[in-house]
């Protein structure tokens, strides 16, 4: 289905005449969204020109004179798209974003296009401010969760994070001093933003590329021949480091995940579940390079398990999720992610603990190390260099668990 139907069902109950003169003063604005065809309905008088320098006073006007222009039709669009695909929070933030792209080009005038995405997100419910110092703006959203490595503010003990940090790359806040820009809501009532994300967008089958897969397990060399597709990249091109349940649990898209889940539950169908579980191990190991995120990306990233796939190279705790979501999926034991001050490992609870278990409110775990080492580590071993290392449970996973 495509958002056009959305569209003309939102204009079904107007009269004729009312459709007719609202649609000679509208200007449609297509764009692709990871293979949906979208197009919005914008009123000519939301097109609102600002000055190419930022001044206070040019924003207040932009906002006094878009929040004049017929808005309804491209809101309401954007939120039946939202509940019918059954975005989340942050993939409708890339919805918001793409459209404000297309209406207000970020290369033309990057404030236009902050402002129009601090826009689209408070006319679509959000609880979002602005912030100002010199020529620097800054585009907050409301998040009760933990979110590491983006900068934040606190409003009436609520904690805001920022949304486009990463267009200016690095600011002193404590030579740099910010003030909120006090602009008008059309609510009172405004939700916060979560970044958890339960599912992908369903792609295109055409827009999935294929990637050979291959590793050994017990002198015995596994192929696989995965689909994968490369705007999940996109999708996560800015994504914030946020804690280990958010992203553990993001899922793989349907053809990744069609691709690779039947396929390992028809090689360990016959298999103990002790040593499916070092099969998964062995294949999260090594399928791929490892390679630090500050060589990769030159700051911490974690990858969700789709793009632990996805990419070449990964480190410790891509692997742990990656590990953590095979193990969900195909068995779906309790778990636990154990986090070091160097390193990152999952212990899983079997019917009957391999090695020295690790003790967590009354039960068993055993030690799984997803990641490849010099040498090779068997079920229920540590690393050595972590024995005497103090750790803590970052996650604790139960079946049934939402």
């Amino acid at each position: 289905m495509k958002l056009n139907r959305y569209i003309l069902l939102f204009f079904t109950g107007l009269s004729l005449a009312t459709f007719s003169a609202a649609q000679k003063e509208q200007v449609p604005v297509r764009f692709d969204f990871y293979g949906d065809s979208i197009i919005l309905p914008f009123d000519k008088t939301s097109f609102v020109p600002l000055p190419g320098k930022l001044e206070e006073k040019a924003v207040q006007s932009f906002v006094q004179t878009i929040s004049r222009s017929d808005y309804s039709p491209v809101i309401n669009a954007l939120l039946a798209y939202k509940k019918d695909y059954k975005l989340d929070d942050w993939l409708f933030y890339q919805l918001v974003r793409k459209t404000a792209q297309q209406v207000s080009p970020k290369a033309d005038n990057y404030y236009r296009y902050t402002l129009y995405k601090w826009f689209l997100l408070t006319r679509s419910g959000y609880d979002a401010i602005l912030a100002i110092a010199g020529d620097q703006l800054l585009f907050y959203v409301q998040s009760d969760e933990n979110i590491y490595n983006i900068p934040y503010r606190l409003k009436n003990g609520r904690q805001y994070i920022c949304l486009n940090y990463h267009d200016y790359g690095s600011i002193d806040f404590e030579k740099v001093q910010f003030r909120e820009l006090e602009l008008p809501l059309a609510a009172k009532l405004l939700k916060g933003f979560s970044y958890k994300i339960s599912h992908l967008p369903n792609f295109r089958p055409d827009a999935y590329l294929e990637k050979d897969i291959r590793f050994n397990f017990h002198n015995s060399d596994y192929y696989f021949k995965i689909r994968l597709n490369p705007e999940v990249k996109a999708i996560f091109n800015n994504y914030p480091v946020v804690d280990y349940e958010s992203y553990f649990n993001i899922p793989l898209s349907r053809e990744t995940y069609q691709s690779l889940i039947p396929v390992l539950k028809q090689k360990i169908r016959k298999l103990s579940t002790k040593k499916g579980i070092d099969f998964l191990v062995h294949f999260t190991r090594d399928a791929f390079l490892f390679e630090a995120d500050s060589a990769v990306f030159g700051r911490e990233k974690r990858l969700s398990p789709e793009q632990t796939l996805l990419y070449e190279q990964s480190d410790c705790e891509d692997r742990a999720a990656l590990f953590f979501y095979l193990v969900k999926e195909i068995y779906n034991l309790p778990m636990i992610v154990l986090s070091f001050p160097t390193h990152v490992t999952i212990a899983v609870q079997l019917k009957k603990p391999v090695g020295k278990p690790v003790l967590y409110n009354g039960e068993k775990y055993t030690v799984c190390e997803p990641t490849p080492q010099k040498k090779e580590l068997p079920l229920g071993k540590l690393l050595p260099e972590l024995r005497s290392v103090d750790y803590e449970v970052a996650y604790s996973y139960e079946p049934g668990m939402k």
